[in-house]
């Protein structure tokens, strides 16, 4: 589904943000990618997401070499808009519809799917949205937001979901009820996290970007966490001094946080 050979991505004037990255994904596989702030997470999936094209390097989606032209292509760009959805790390990006319904049923409406109606009212019991449906979407809380948001994205049916930060907002059992749809459904997922501790709920295979953008691991995800030299190294966890009764040591620490 996704193949990425040797792709780099930097900003004009700056500094490379992503370089030699080189890796397929297959449909249905469940992904996690790991990394410290500022190492590139967020803009490798702006970039799988069309939102950003590779400065070097080639980019290919199902075959195809994902390009500015091809991305202006109507009925491809139809096809890859809806397979391919990004949930940003903020969700405020997402939300300029005047209602709840209208930011449900946008993408559907707007890919011309008959039935976008009924897609907001599924993905609205769905994700407990029903009360908000007529609210405008600036006046709900952050978890609320996240829901809604998901849910914009969930009623297009898509084939391959980019989540970034999904679980940031969201309360014990809405994290719970994705965390069980994620282990279910049949889509590819590449999904972010600074929570160490549940990235082994979340998929099975690991990409680890070092803070230089470059990939420093791609496998299983029980092995990436096992090893702390690898996380140390990669910034995901720290090293710092613990007492024991009149005993001070040092090692390495997992702190999760959201």
């Amino acid at each position: 589904m996704i193949e990425l050979h040797d792709v780099g991505f930097k900003w004009p004037d700056g500094p490379a943000v992503l370089q030699g990255l080189t890796l397929k994904v297959d449909p249905g596989e469940k992904l996690v990618l790991l990394g410290a702030n500022g190492c590139g997470k967020s803009t490798l999936l702006k970039l799988l997401n069309g939102l950003l094209l590779a400065t070097s390097g080639e980019y290919r989606y199902r075959g195809d070499k994902v390009s500015k032209p091809l991305l202006r292509t109507p009925q491809w760009s139809s096809m890859f808009r809806r397979e391919m959805v990004l949930l940003f790390q903020h969700p405020e990006a997402m939300l300029f519809n005047p209602t709840v319904a209208d930011e449900i049923g946008y993408g559907p409406r707007q890919l011309g799917l008959s039935d976008s109606d009924e897609r907001i009212v599924e993905w609205a019991e769905i994700l407990d949205l029903q009360s908000l449906l007529e609210k405008p979407p600036y006046t709900l809380s952050g978890g609320e937001k996240q829901k809604v948001a998901l849910a914009a994205l969930l009623a297009l049916d898509p084939q391959c979901l980019l989540l970034d930060e999904p679980m940031a907002n969201l309360d014990p059992r809405s994290s719970g009820w994705l965390v069980d749809y994620l282990l279910t459904t049949e889509a590819t997922v590449i999904i972010t996290t600074h929570n160490l501790s549940m990235a082994t709920e979340l998929g099975e295979r690991c990409l680890i970007l070092d803070e230089q953008g470059s990939l420093c691991f791609d496998g299983p995800v029980k092995q990436a966490l096992a090893d702390m030299v690898l996380l140390q190294s990669a910034n995901l966890v720290h090293r710092h001094r613990h007492r024991h009764g009149q005993v001070t040591h040092s090692h390495p620490h997992i702190h999760d946080w959201e």
